[in-house]
């Protein structure tokens, strides 16, 4: 147990190490005139399957919608992702991964730990970063939702890695797009009230 324990620290800590000059992605668009923006981390699949991938996750089945610190997305005004109303504001995404293979989108008021908080070690550069919520997501954080929409699954053309969050003009509003492999999640954002 103790010989898991410090592979799990090493292995966390080597991440923290990469988050360092780790990418991250941006995505923008303007819904109403408001801008919308998701700030995420790029993470690499590399020789890994997203199925397989994905079957590690904690027993919530809660991944962080990208690597490292808190995915957000912040909306200067109302917005509606698939139907439901979201006031502006700044939120962090989840993405809860069904044991059926679904997927959805969870937007959540808590912004994240500060990853010196979880990592006494963290690096100064990164200390006071917010780190998404890790495990036990219902527990800790799930009071703090507020709103989750189920994610129209698809296919890619070719394979897209490191992984990717657009936000594409449709109409009015636009669609929010997670693309990594050859498999992609979307659903629609629009104007709020």
């Amino acid at each position: 147990m103790k010989k898991i324990t410090a592979l799990a620290l090493m292995a966390f800590a080597a991440s923290i190490a990469s988050a360092q000059t780790a990418p991250r992605g941006k995505a923008e668009a303007r819904i109403a005139g408001k801008a919308v923006t998701i700030d995420y981390g790029q993470a690499k699949l590399g020789a890994r399957k997203l199925d397989e991938l994905m079957k590690t996750l904690p027993p919530d089945g809660i991944w962080r919608a990208g690597r490292d610190q808190v995915t957000t997305i912040t909306a200067e005004g109302p917005i509606t992702i698939g139907g439901k109303a979201l006031p502006a504001g700044k939120y962090s995404l989840y993405v809860p991964v069904g044991k059926d293979g679904s997927y959805s989108l969870a937007v959540n008021k808590h912004l994240g730990v500060a990853l010196k908080t979880i990592f006494a070690a963290a690096p100064p550069a990164l200390a006071n970063e917010p780190w998404p919520i890790l495990q036990d997501y219902d527990k800790n954080i799930g009071k703090d939702e507020v709103i989750r929409v189920a994610l129209a699954a698809g296919k890619t053309a070719t394979p897209v890695d490191p992984f990717s969050i657009t936000l594409t003009p449709k109409g009015a509003g636009a669609t929010l797009t997670l693309s990594w492999g050859d498999k992609t999640f979307s659903t629609e954002v629009a104007a709020g009230k």
